[in-house]
């Protein structure tokens, strides 16, 4: 297999950047189709598929979600042509005959142990988040994550029967340059890992 080129690198990681404006430019619902197709395949733990994701594409979705929304990130949210909420299925597990044929009674051990369930949930839908983003990248959209908002309140608005919640948004469109602040440092490899 070969390796990603450089361009590729640099689409995803290198000169990607996380955006606070876009361009007026809207998401079809066939390119949000395009991306659940791509980003679904990423791993998560025994195939469980927690992440639930409602992408608030229209005005009235917005103007629904904007009341839980931080000051900081009501401009940039209504201006994004889409917003995803990504969540976490609470009963995820109950798919999980399913999706992990190799462990029949792994879904009726979440289900006897609802503290392993929520870890196992929030943790796996929020890896799958990042693979959103990483296929929105790549099928050359930006991104904008926000913890910024109140899960109580997005939680009650879009999921009232408390089966979804909420993990964090992520703002998505094609970005606006002129509206992206300086790359900020990261960590070197000596700060953030250990090499046992």
């Amino acid at each position: 297999m070969n390796p990603l080129d450089a361009r590729a690198l640099d689409q995803l990681f290198l000169k990607a950047r996380t955006v606070n404006g876009f361009q007026d430019t809207p998401i079809t619902a066939e390119k949000l189709v395009e991306l659940y197709e791509l980003f679904k395949w990423g791993p998560t733990s025994m195939n469980c598929q927690p992440a639930r994701f409602v992408f608030a594409a229209s005005q009235a979705a917005k103007r629904r979600l904007k009341p839980a929304l931080s000051a900081g990130n009501v401009d940039k949210t209504m201006a994004a042509p889409a917003t995803a909420i990504v969540a976490w299925d609470s009963r995820f597990f109950e798919l999980l005959p399913a999706q992990f044929p190799a462990g029949p009674q792994a879904g009726k051990r979440f289900a006897e142990n609802p503290p392993a369930a929520e870890i196992a949930g929030r943790l796996n839908a929020t890896l799958t988040g990042a693979y959103m983003m990483l296929a929105a990248r790549a099928l050359g959209l930006s991104c904008g994550p926000m913890a910024g908002f109140d899960n109580a309140k997005v939680d009650a608005e879009f999921f009232p029967d408390g089966r979804w919640r909420s993990l964090f948004l992520c703002n998505l469109g094609v970005g606006d340059s002129a509206k992206t602040r300086p790359r900020g440092p990261r960590l070197t490899f000596g700060e953030a890992c250990r090499l046992l």
